[in-house]
């Protein structure tokens, strides 16, 4: 069973979710889930919260223990919160190079889902018409612990966007294009190293090549362990087929071992 994940605490959760009720067909169920209704779409659920989703550890283990159903995939529609408050439609997978500031533990990271991500990437791209900023995210916040592969898809960066209707129909209509989508997809998938948060070397090579991005640990993240790049590679559904390095945005020691750690492996290296 496919599973979005909406929470009642998130102004832009719950515009998403709206939106999927009121023009995407799904309906009311008799089940529940943390005491709220679950709603139904095809092999899809549309689950809500009463908590921060970012502290969620082991959703998966909740949803089969209330609902039953083992989930395949998880979707969180969620808000983007930053300090520049920049208008933005983003998308990423959940974890921690280092110290857990934000839900999940100290080093641990979810299972990333690159075709996915890669499709939202470009389906937000395809429907913005606001003219704001569409991007990737570099690997942050929780929850960490999750035994199935899942992303976030968020409007950001304040109030005024998380109410925006429009956002809210175009992560909407997001949503339901990559769980319809990304199981038939085929790209090549890539572990992302360097830049800034929002990736924007990364983003503009998946709208523009075939490479999909699993974790991406931003510069800010740096110096980075091999262990955490091959957990990295670790927790991605499917095979990984390449280390891609923004070259300028990287410090050097984490350069170093990327470049081994891909010969050691047999991936391809990209610089860019």
């Amino acid at each position: 069973m496919k599973v979005i994940m909406t929470t009642s605490v998130d102004l832009a959760s719950m515009n998403i979710k709206h939106k999927l009720i009121e023009h995407f067909g799904f309906k009311e169920t008799e089940q529940e889930f943390d005491k709220n209704r679950v709603y139904r779409w095809g092999d899809a659920l549309l689950l809500t919260t009463n908590r921060e989703m970012i502290y969620y550890d082991n959703l998966d283990r909740a949803i089969t223990k209330q609902l039953n159903v083992t989930p395949e995939i998880i979707i969180f529609a969620s808000r983007h919160s930053s300090q520049q408050k920049l208008p933005a439609l983003t998308t990423h997978v959940t974890g921690n190079w280092g110290k857990a500031m934000y839900g999940g533990k100290d080093e641990s990271l979810a299972i990333a889902e690159p075709r996915a991500m890669k499709l939202a990437l470009l389906k937000l791209h395809e429907l913005n018409t606001l003219g704001w900023t569409v991007c990737y995210e570099a690997t942050h916040h929780g929850p960490s612990e999750l035994e199935v592969p899942s992303l976030f898809i968020e409007i950001g960066s304040s109030e005024e966007e998380w109410k925006n209707e429009e956002a809210g129909e175009i992560v909407a209509e997001t949503i339901l294009y990559v769980l319809e989508n990304y199981q038939k997809s085929k790209f090549k998938t890539a572990i992302g190293i360097g830049g800034g948060h929002y990736a924007p070397k990364q983003t503009k090579k998946a709208l523009t090549s075939d490479i999909a991005f699993s974790h991406i640990a931003a510069k800010y993240a740096h110096p980075l362990s091999r262990e955490m790049l091959v957990k990295a590679i670790e927790r991605t559904s499917g095979n990984v087929d390449a280390i891609y390095v923004d070259w300028k945005g990287s410090k050097g020691e984490t350069k170093q071992i990327a470049r081994n750690l891909a010969e050691e492996l047999g991936l391809e290296f990209i610089k860019d």
